[in-house]
């Protein structure tokens, strides 16, 4: 029997039902990436209220690779129940660009709403994607991607997921195709419109006005990209609904990592960095490990008393 992280709160609902209800009442809702089970678990302490897996964090962080779609189906699905497993929070996933074909996206759809994912945003990038602020993306038709999102609508086994377009147009295409595009793709089903590489919040605003549906722009906040750090007054002022922080979490901790690697060569010691580490006590509180001992212990001494 696995024991619940202390401070966590039973939930009700679908995870798409939960999502729903954050984004109605955080406006915008912050999305936070969680690249393992361990940082859901800190991400719902600190108090959020939704989750991510980003593939290129999934990329880098469980397979060492870039962001380049070199990881399968099977891999998403795999962290995803991980993560899911620990964590009630909702959880967005990034699926890119569905992993195949229309009916390669509803296998992918069925499984994700079967392992607890609560949403998921799928691009309209080619196959052979790149990352959303790199140079150089390439585009499917918008009848392409529509095809996709329809699949996508079409698969759910459970109304309340929730159904993200995501367009990289805005670099390729400018402004007013962009647009025309994600109201295509909201046409077509999507329940809302990520505007990829935004670089003003006249973009955002613009987005929202031609959607004109409630919930139904997100912003990707992601560091060292060709979008700035807006504030969430900031996009609220712009009508954004939600705000994703894909990778803010991860930089810390690869950050952190190195600096541990480098002083325990350099200091011949982890003395000096101890400043930067959670402490065991911090640890065994997320995890709840104390409560794990005193079922150990009530079993044992059970067993004992039996012999």
């Amino acid at each position: 029997m696995l024991i619940k992280p202390a401070g966590s709160t039973p939930q009700t609902g679908t995870a798409g039902q939960r999502f729903r209800s954050a984004l109605a009442q955080n406006q915008p809702l912050p999305i936070v990436g969680t690249i393992n089970p361990f940082c859901a678990l800190l991400a719902e302490r600190a108090g959020h209220k939704a989750i991510y897996l980003a593939g290129g964090g999934m990329a880098t962080h469980s397979h060492g690779l870039p962001d380049l779609a070199l990881t399968t189906m099977t891999e998403v699905l795999e962290d995803v129940r991980r993560i899911t497993d620990a964590c009630d929070l909702p959880l967005v996933v990034d699926v890119d660009t569905g992993f195949g074909d229309v009916f390669n996206i509803a296998r992918l759809v069925k499984g994700l709403i079967k392992d607890g994912a609560a949403s998921m945003h799928i691009e309209d990038q080619v196959v052979l994607k790149r990352c959303g602020h790199r140079p150089n993306k390439s585009l499917v038709t918008t009848g392409e991607m529509v095809d996709r999102i329809k699949s996508s609508v079409d698969a759910r086994t459970d109304e309340s997921f929730f159904i993200i377009a995501r367009t990289d147009s805005l670099a390729n295409e400018g402004l007013q195709a962009a647009i025309d595009r994600a109201c295509a793709y909201m046409e077509a089903g999507a329940d809302m419109i990520f505007a990829e590489a935004c670089a003003e919040l006249d973009q955002y605003r613009a987005f929202v006005k031609a959607i004109n549906r409630p919930h139904a722009v997100l912003a990707n906040i992601t560091e060292f990209s060709l979008t700035p750090s807006f504030t969430l007054d900031e996009l609220a002022s712009a009508g954004v609904s939600a705000a994703l922080y894909p990778l803010s979490a991860a930089r810390a901790m690869s950050h952190a990592a190195s600096t541990v690697y480098e002083a325990l060569l350099k200091d011949g010691s982890a003395q000096n960095v101890l400043n930067i580490m959670q402490s065991r006590t911090e640890l065994y509180e997320v995890l709840n490990y104390h409560a794990y001992e005193s079922k150990y212990d009530e079993l044992f001494s059970a067993d004992a008393s039996g012999l």
